[in-house]
């Protein structure tokens, strides 16, 4: 099997609570919420994510834990996330083999398997929607602030070449904005240019112009400040270079940035269900 479905997902801090979200983000979380239905149906064998709130400095990360459990306080925001408990199965023997690729293609990544360590928001926030009964494995990922575009590019690349070499089948979820040159005022949008160049690279994606995506990428991350420096989309285009169908759900904005929900539907699989 393969990757079945890739999602580019918000995590505001904002939607954490359901009860809490603003007027203006309730669409996000309408959309999460029909993706979760999608995965539901699925039933893939696991989710893997990549959180831009979980930085790591030199190696990519890999957290390869067979129990995920912990309760949440945002050190960003704990006033909007605190005292979120979380408890979800992991994937060992995925999580080894994804480092093991890494290994083999010469990049510096580590497995951490450690019960102490408590998820970021980047991870918990969608998975509270995408998987709200915690009944699916997850393998979590940081990105690399030592590691520019090009050499998260060829990682995502790496993972996605062992999911579709697996005989099971995979959600992969990239939890991040684009535009994310931040204000106070969570009802701000980005500026008309920020818009315009998130706009811009959403058009090259849905048009699979995937080259000219990666091209735009490092200028767009630079002049938009896109979260965690591009690095979740250097990843989701490598990851997903093979026959995905995309499609462009939800926009909107948080404190400046622009948050935009896109499903990746495994082709080969929608062909097979006509």
């Amino acid at each position: 099997m393969t990757i079945e479905l890739g999602v580019l997902a918000a995590h505001v801090p904002s939607i954490c609570h359901r009860e809490n979200v603003p007027e203006f983000q309730w669409d996000i979380v309408k959309k999460l919420d029909d993706i979760s239905g999608q995965i539901k149906e699925l039933k893939p064998d696991a989710v893997v994510i990549v959180s831009c709130h979980w930085q790591s400095t030199f190696h990519h990360y890999v957290d390869v834990s067979p129990q995920h459990q912990g309760i949440l306080t945002a050190f960003e925001c704990p006033d909007i996330i605190s005292d979120v408990a979380y408890e979800y199965p992991g994937d060992q023997d995925l999580g080894e083999a994804l480092v093991l690729a890494g290994k083999q293609a010469r990049l510096p990544v580590i497995a951490v398997n450690d019960p102490t360590y408590v998820w970021d928001y980047g991870t918990v926030v969608p998975l509270r929607y995408l998987v709200p009964n915690e009944d699916i494995p997850v393998v979590n990922l940081s990105i690399t602030m030592a590691a520019g575009l090009d050499e998260t590019y060829k990682w995502g690349e790496v993972i996605g070449e062992t999911l579709n070499q697996s005989d099971k089948r995979y959600v992969f979820v990239f939890s991040g904005a684009l535009a994310h040159n931040l204000v106070r005022g969570r009802h701000h949008m980005p500026t008309v240019s920020e818009q315009a160049l998130d706009k811009q690279f959403i058009d090259y994606v849905m048009n699979r112009d995937m080259d000219l995506a990666k091209e735009m990428l490092p200028q767009y991350a630079k002049v938009a400040g896109v979260e965690g420096g591009g690095r979740h989309l250097a990843m989701m285009l490598g990851t997903l270079k093979g026959k995905f169908k995309p499609a462009f759900l939800s926009y909107a904005q948080s404190s400046g940035s622009g948050n935009a929900i896109m499903t990746f539907e495994n082709e080969e699989k929608l062909q097979g269900s006509l």
